[in-house]
């Protein structure tokens, strides 16, 4: 098979529920010149900024991609779509797994997925999601998933990944799939191994002292605290936690006890007086929640990558991104299909850990 620059071409590719591109940033990595993005759809007007403010396309961010009509998104080879997880229910002529997939999908963003790439015919669809995809609804919304890209005409794989196996210090499982169009051969496609599973929290600490602001005032810590017992004394264990230095992170997520489950002790801080409103005084015990640079380099983001809103929008977008050296391993191993060398060893990518130091 000929790759895509045998020919003189490029692959072309769309980012769906594109975020602040964590997945383009991947295979960009990955396929370096041989990838261009022609089309980008993002709902959320506060991913949009940060995504311009790293991408400078000639064309418009799409917003809402239920009113995109297929035939007007530019042909492509590979989509991307970290899509939202939605309940799939029964629909159309009522038959159940032998239904079409626009009887079992509509009503979800899936279905926006299925009938862009219905009617484009790309290479290959890759899409990333929570863990929890695998089993929602006893397992038969990712069993519609597979099936949907089945019928398209794609051979589909499938495997959850954690991100602390690709050099970042996060305990983060995702499921990934990616589905090659079935003219392409893809029979010896594997997911990558791992790369650096020796990463901890102490690699990604800013080298300087945080602001005051991120460090909990005495009040705060003190609430924490009890609301940790509190649940203790009914048995669960919910709470915040401090992660030691030598410690991996737990899963970042966009709300809830995000920041609080990733909490860090840090006592360089030598300037207690506090810049924001706070009840009491800031804590002197050098407890502090981690920065958004560090949740940024938790998630492999390089530190050229600009977050130009303020911390609650960039903590919220980084819950909601994907871990870029995770996607870029995997896009290396489609790469290796795509160039028609299915059946070279994978490549080891270095950490990305180490680009930003």
């Amino acid at each position: 098979m000929e790759s895509s620059m045998d020919n003189g071409h490029i692959y072309r590719s769309i980012d769906l529920f594109a975020g602040i591109g964590g997945i383009r940033m991947g295979f960009d990595q990955a396929f370096g010149d041989e990838i261009r993005t022609d089309f980008v759809c993002e709902w959320d007007k506060y991913a949009q900024q940060t995504y311009r403010a790293n991408y400078h396309d000639d064309f418009e961010i799409t917003g809402d991609i239920t009113k995109v009509d297929e035939s007007e998104v530019p042909p492509f080879d590979i989509c991307l779509a970290g899509f939202p997880c939605q309940a799939f229910s029964v629909a159309g002529k009522k038959q159940g797994f032998n239904d079409n997939y626009k009887g079992r999908c509509r009503g979800t963003l899936f279905f926006d997925v299925a009938r862009i790439c219905a009617y484009h015919k790309p290479k290959v669809i890759f899409c990333e999601n929570v863990k929890g995809l695998t089993i929602h609804d006893k397992g038969r919304t990712f069993k519609i998933i597979t099936e949907t890209l089945e019928q398209l005409g794609y051979n589909v794989y499938s495997k959850v990944l954690n991100s602390r196996d690709f050099g970042v210090p996060q305990n983060r499982e995702r499921i990934y799939i990616v589905a090659f169009r079935k003219d392409i051969p893809s029979s010896g496609f594997t997911f990558p191994a791992p790369t650096d599973s020796t990463k901890t929290i102490a690699d990604i600490m800013e080298d300087k002292v945080p602001s005051v602001k991120y460090y909990l005032s005495d009040v705060y810590v003190e609430t924490l605290r009890r609301h940790k017992e509190r649940h203790a004394s009914k048995g669960n264990g919910f709470g915040y936690v401090i992660r030691g230095h030598d410690d991996v992170a737990g899963a970042i997520v966009c709300g809830g006890m995000g920041k609080e489950r990733n909490l860090i002790i840090d006592d360089r801080l030598t300037d207690f007086t506090p810049v924001t409103h706070i009840k009491g005084e800031v804590n002197r015990e050098g407890i502090r929640k981690m920065t958004p640079r560090e949740w940024a380099r938790l998630q492999g983001f390089p530190d050229s990558y600009q977050f130009p809103l303020a911390d609650v929008h960039t903590y919220k977008q980084l819950g909601n991104s994907v871990t870029v050296p995770v996607i870029r391993a995997i896009a290396e191993q489609i790469k290796v299909v795509l160039d028609g060398k299915v059946h070279s060893q994978p490549i080891i990518m270095q950490s990305a850990i180490e680009e930003w130091m």
